[in-house]
């Protein structure tokens, strides 16, 4: 489990993130919603502690023992926690393999030469499970942002953490890879018992994909719990500042009247 207790984080001294209490349990996938600048992505940075922030934030190893994540040096943090952001820079031209096979840089002794039959299982299984195989030996230079996007998000699973942060994952995504990405992070959340915290726009998504939602404004968290109950509510309207279920139901009607 990942629990974070009256987290403040921000930029320059100013606390851009405000009072954050939440809770991400084994198996579970949490959307964190709401209009842009109001900190979501400095909610994630600051639980892979790339920002610097009051507060605890502490991850339940075994049902007995929590540790604070501050005390974990940054080799055992990458094992536990995986940022993927919404931009990853480039800054050698690798190949696609060596790109995803840098997420396993982690669990061995060396570099790429050193990666063990395992590695290359895992990294081969994943890069099947996202159609990367026809462009694998091609520079990352060469590619579309759709399948940098993937890519990115490879090397992310073949790190294989207990936790993953996902910032706008969906990003340079057509719709097809956008519905199939999800539906594989929720299934490796199901099989192998491990947390996503995911900054998700579409609220389609949100509503199909998450276990539970935080709604956020203005760097706090107004509304928290299952999807239904969270895009149900009155608060809602007044985060995104329009009627957001009227709009669904104009949208529906209109695919029902293709039919």
């Amino acid at each position: 489990m990942l629990e974070i207790k009256n987290l403040y984080a921000g930029y320059g001294g100013a606390d851009v993130i405000k009072n954050i209490n939440l809770e991400a349990e084994q198996g579970e996938i949490l959307c964190i919603a709401g209009p842009n600048g109001c900190g979501k992505s400095t909610l994630l940075k600051s639980i892979a502690r790339l920002l610097p922030y009051r507060g605890n934030i502490s991850i339940n190893f075994d049902r007995e023992h929590c540790r604070d994540i501050a005390g974990l040096k940054r080799r055992e943090l990458a094992k536990r926690i995986a940022l993927l952001g919404q931009s990853s820079q480039i800054y050698f031209p690798y190949t696609v393999y060596d790109t995803i096979s840098l997420g396993r840089y982690v669990h061995t002794s060396g570099f790429l030469k050193n990666l063990s039959a395992e590695d290359r299982d895992i990294i081969a299984n994943t890069i099947r499970r996202l159609e990367l195989e026809d462009v694998q030996d091609q520079l990352i230079t060469e590619l579309s942002g759709g399948q940098l996007q993937r890519v990115f998000l490879a090397r992310t699973l073949v790190q294989d953490p207990e936790i993953i942060l996902l910032d706008e994952p969906t990003n340079h995504l057509d719709l097809k890879h956008q519905i199939e990405l999800l539906q594989y992070l929720s299934a490796w959340v199901r099989e192998k018992g491990r947390i996503i915290i995911g900054v998700l726009h579409d609220l389609n998504l949100v509503h199909r994909f998450s276990d539970r939602v935080a709604l956020m404004r203005n760097g706090e968290i107004v509304s928290r719990g299952k999807p239904a109950e969270v895009l149900n509510g009155t608060d809602l309207r007044e985060v995104y500042g329009m009627d957001i279920r009227a709009f669904m139901r104009e949208s529906l009607e209109k695919w029902e009247n293709l039919f």
